[in-house]
Order: C-alpha cells, then sequence, then structure tokens
C-alpha cells in the first residue's frame, strides 16, 4: 500500500473541494477559480473570507488559525488558492 497515492487522491480532494467552497463565496463557477488565484482577484472580501475560512472548518473538521481582526499576523497562508489548499492539507495531516 503506498501512501503516497493516497496522498495525491486526498490532495485532489481537497483541492477541488476548497476549490468549490471559494467559488461559492465568489459566486463564480469551481472553473474560475485556478490555483494562482487570489481572494482579491474573485472578489472575496473580509466577510467572505471569515466565510470561507468557517464552511472549510466544517467541511475538513478542522481549526484553521487564522485572526480576522489581524490577518498579516496569521500563520495561516491566505495569499492564493493554492496556499490555502496547501495549508488545509498540512492541518489535516498533522491531526
Amino acid at each position: 500500500m503506498s501512501a503516497t497515492a493516497g496522498t495525491s487522491e486526498d490532495g485532489m480532494q481537497i483541492k477541488d473541494q476548497v476549490i468549490a467552497i471559494i467559488a461559492e463565496q465568489a459566486v463564480l463557477d469551481p472553473a474560475e477559480v485556478t490555483l494562482d488565484s487570489t481572494l482579491e482577484d474573485l472578489g472575496i472580501d473580509s466577510l467572505g473570507l471569515v466565510e470561507s475560512i468557517f464552511a472549510i472548518e466544517e467541511a475538513f473538521d478542522i481549526t484553521i488559525p487564522f485572526n480576522a481582526n489581524e490577518p498579516d499576523k496569521s500563520d495561516f497562508d491566505i495569499s492564493d488558492v493554492a496556499a490555502i489548499v496547501a495549508g488545509i492539507e498540512k492541518l489535516i495531516a498533522a491531526r
């Protein structure tokens, strides 16, 4: 049994699910959300960011270390969709 195969499958599912959640917040088709899209590019404001984080936490049963009052001081990188996906994968792997 290869851990690598499971990881890539899980990673694809995580990526797709995160993109779907972000697309819903941005009122976009998931096909319009790319890994290099920033939340700003997608038109997601601070309220949309918080709602996205809550939806992601619920979907994956994780707690994201993000302070909406001080996003620049957060340990969770929200610079683009790829960074968000990578952060979620790390949180899931750590539980």
